[in-house]
């Protein structure tokens, strides 16, 4: 498949660097294709770089790895991804009363309300349940890690999985966009434990079933 990675940092790096290898086009979106970092990034994952519309226009997939901050800009400046598989992986994540939480929740989400900027785009909801380690390298786990998945359109969705089989993962389809709902309050599951509980962050969840 010929990617688009729009965004840079630890996600977005991890992601490209789990691809290389498996026979697609990353290409890098990066507001700063110059920079020094940017290079790094892109040559440790065998990518090509080109500023995010651009990486954008030549993809059949484009992955959103941005902070949820930067978002809603960087993604209306995509240009139209009609017909495009778009695969979120942020969390609206911000302070709430003085802790790190979600922005939004109960009503929407963070993948609905990206689909919204994104008119026609096929947006899939998944790679937002773990951290950017477990996205890069996951062999060594006792367990395949799971990651569900949400999305309206039954192409993209299997287009999706099929990646997410690439970066080691057993995908499970979570049902339609709206339950994104119950992927991003996932996400804080894994937060929790993984930042404030102490348990570090190469570990992932995984579905085990009996034989």
């Amino acid at each position: 498949m010929r990617i688009a990675i729009i965004g840079t940092g630890n996600v977005g790096g991890a992601i490209a660097r789990g691809l290389k290898g498996k026979g697609h086009a990353v290409t890098l979106g990066a507001r700063r294709p110059e920079a020094p970092e940017v290079r790094a990034t892109a040559e440790a994952a065998g990518a090509a770089i080109a500023t995010p519309a651009a990486a954008a226009a030549g993809a059949e997939v484009v992955i959103l790895a941005l902070p949820w901050s930067a978002a809603e800009g960087a993604v209306r400046a995509l240009g139209d991804l009609s017909g495009r598989v778009v695969i979120d992986c942020m969390n609206p994540l911000g302070m709430v009363n003085g802790a790190l939480g979600l922005m939004v929740g109960h009503t929407t989400s963070g993948g609905e309300i990206v689909a919204g900027w994104l008119p026609g785009a096929h947006v899939v909801k998944t790679l937002n349940q773990v951290g950017a380690e477990i996205m890069a390298r996951n062999d060594h786990l006792s367990h395949r890690p799971v990651q569900f998945v949400a999305g309206d359109e039954p192409q993209a969705k299997q287009m999706a999985m099929a990646l997410l089989i690439d970066l080691g993962f057993e995908p499970l389809d979570a049902g339609d966009l709206t339950r994104a709902r119950l992927l991003e309050p996932l996400a804080m599951v894994w937060i929790n434990q993984a930042i404030l509980r102490g348990k570090g962050r190469d570990w992932a969840l995984a579905a085990v079933t009996a034989e």
